[in-house]
């Protein structure tokens, strides 16, 4: 029975990448969203934005406001 040795330098370079790879993955999953699905994100923002405008009604009061400074 032979025992291959082990490298340490390369043992600790592995363990350290994987340390890495699994901090950037929770910081992607923290801060991070594909660009594809982040501008679909927005363009959906922004069109129930749009929509959530278009439904806005006039306020009665600023048009009497509007209609007695005109008369001065």
């Amino acid at each position: 029975m032979t025992v291959k040795p082990v490298n340490l330098r390369r043992a600790r370079k592995h363990k350290a990448r994987q340390e890495a790879r699994a901090e950037a993955d929770a910081s992607a999953a923290r801060h991070g969203e594909a660009k594809p699905m982040r501008s679909l994100r927005q363009a959906r923002d922004e069109l129930e934005a749009r929509r959530l405008e278009g439904h806005r009604r006039e306020d009665v009061r600023d048009d009497a406001d509007d209609r007695a400074n005109d008369g001065e």
